[in-house]
C-alpha cells in the first residue's frame, strides 16, 4: 500500500494506483556487504514439523543467535518517514530515528541479527543491529523494497517491488541483482511459502488474484483470480502445510486456498478491512486484523472457522505486526491513527496503546521465536 489512506478513498484512487510509472533502471545498484547467510544461523531448540510448520515457533523458543538482544517493538512509521522503537514490558518509545521515504515493513533477516526497513519511496534497506535498537552503516540501495523476503535457506532474498510489477530475486547478503522477475499481478504485496519452500504463493492486491511462483526455477507457474473482486493482503499458511489464507481488505474477510493445484477453496468473512494474519505461538490459531472497523477475529486453524472476535474499545485501525515470544500479547500497528497496540491473546483487552508517528504500517516485535526468517514482519520456521 501507498502513503496511508482510509479505504473508501483508496478504493476510489485504485485505477491511477495501479498505473503508476516504474523508475530506474532494469537493474539495481548493487549493496553494501549485509549479514551472513541464513545456513549460517545457529538452529533453535525446535524445528518445524511436518504436522506444524510453526512448531520451532513456540513460547520462549529463541535461537541462540538472539541471546541477549533486548525485547522491542520496531515501527516503521509510513508518512513520518521514522522508526519508532517501543519497550515492550515498559509500553515506553524508547528512541525515534529517521529512515529512507515511505518506510513500509521492518524485517528479519536470516542469520536473526539484522533488522531491515523496508523504504519503497526512498528505495533503501536501513539496517538496525537489535542488539542496540540503532540503525547502523549507510541505507542498501535497493529499488522500490515494499516487501522483503528470504527463501527457507536464506540464501536469496525476494524484494517485492510493487510499484514496478516484479519480485526481485538477490543476494541474501550483498542484496546484488540476480533477476527481475515480472509478474501479472498488480499490486503484488505479501507471500509465503510452502511447507517444502518449492512454491509460494504471493497476493495482488490491485489484480484480484493470487500467483504462484517457482522458487528454485524463479518463474510464475500459476495464477488464479479471486471469485469476487477483492483486494487480497497478508499470506499465511496452515501449519499442516496444507491451505494458504489470505486476508481480503475489500471482501472484508479471508480466503482459503489450496496451493497444489493452486485454487480458491472457500471465504470466511471476519471484518471490514480484513488485513494482517498472525499466528499464535502455539500454531492453534491466527489473528486476523479487521483494520476497517478497529477488531481483532481469532480464526482457529484445525476447524478453519472463526470462533471469537473481538471489538477493540474506541476503535482503531489494527494492522500487521506480531505476537510476542510467550505468546501473551498482539502488538499492531494502528495505521490511521497514529499508535501502536498491545493485545491480550487470551481475551482481546487492549493492554496498551502508545503514540508513535504517522501511518504506522508492518511493525516487527523482536527477537521471536524460531531459527529461520523467511521475512515480512518476522515470519519464522
Amino acid at each position: 500500500m501507498r502513503r496511508s489512506i482510509r479505504l473508501p478513498l483508496l478504493l476510489g484512487a485504485l485505477t491511477a494506483a495501479t498505473v503508476l510509472p516504474a523508475c530506474g533502471g532494469s537493474s539495481a545498484p548493487e549493496g553494501r556487504t549485509a549479514p551472513a547467510r541464513g545456513a549460517d544461523a545457529t538452529p533453535a531448540r525446535a524445528e518445524a514439523s511436518a504436522s506444524n510448520v510453526y512448531a520451532g515457533t513456540g513460547p520462549g523458543n529463541l535461537a541462540p543467535a538472539t541471546k541477549g538482544v533486548p525485547s522491542r517493538v520496531y515501527v516503521p512509521n509510513s508518512e513520518s518517514d521514522t522508526v519508532t522503537v517501543i519497550d515492550p514490558r515498559r509500553r515506553k518509545v524508547v528512541r525515534t530515528f529517521d529512515v529512507g521515504g515511505l518506510p513500509q515493513h521492518v524485517t528479519p533477516a536470516p542469520d536473526l541479527k539484522t533488522l531491515y526497513v523496508n523504504s519503497n519511496q526512498g528505495n533503501t534497506l536501513t539496517r538496525i543491529d537489535p542488539r542496540t535498537a540503532r540503525k547502523v552503516g549507510r541505507p542498501l540501495p535497493v529499488e522500490d523494497p515494499y516487501n522483503l523476503y528470504f527463501t527457507p535457506d536464506g540464501r536469496t532474498a525476494i524484494v517485492v517491488a510493487e510499484r514496478l510489477l516484479r519480485l526481485d530475486f538477490r543476494d541474501g547478503r550483498t542484496m546484488r541483482v540476480e533477476k527481475h522477475l515480472p509478474v501479472p499481478c498488480k499490486g503484488i504485496n505479501h507471500l509465503d511459502f510452502s511447507a517444502d519452500g518449492r512454491y509460494f504463493v504471493a497476493s495482488c492486491e490491485f489484480g484480484s488474484a493470487l500467483i504462484k511462483v517457482d522458487t528454485h526455477r524463479r518463474k510464475v507457474i500459476d495464477r488464479v483470480d479471486l471469485p469476487r473482486s477483492g483486494m487480497p493482503q497478508d499470506v499465511r499458511i496452515s501449519p499442516d502445510g496444507k491451505l494458504f489464507y489470505v486476508a481480503d481488505m475489500q471482501a472484508h474477510g479471508v480466503w482459503v486456498a489450496d496451493g497444489d493445484p493452486l485454487r480458491i477453496r472457500k471465504f470466511l468473512p471476519t471484518g471490514q478491512g480484513a488485513h494482517g494474519l498472525q499466528p499464535s505461538r502455539d500454531g492453534r490459531r491466527v489473528f486476523v486484523s479487521n483494520r476497517g472497523e478497529g477488531s481483532i477475529s481469532v480464526l482457529d486453524f484445525a476447524n478453519r472457522k472463526i470462533v471469537k472476535k473481538w471489538q477493540m474499545p474506541g476503535g482503531g485501525s489494527p494492522d500487521m505486526g506480531g505476537v510476542s515470544p510467550d505468546g501473551r500479547e498482539l502488538w499492531l500497528g494502528g495505521r490511521y491513527d497514529g499508535e501502536v497496540y498491545a493485545i491480550d491473546t487470551r481475551n482481546g483487552k487492549v493492554l496498551a496503546r502508545i503514540p508513535v508517528g504517522s501511518g504506522p504500517h508492518g511493525l516487527a516485535v523482536w527477537p521471536q521465536p524460531g531459527s529461520r526468517s523467511l521475512g515480512h514482519t518476522g515470519n519464522m520456521r
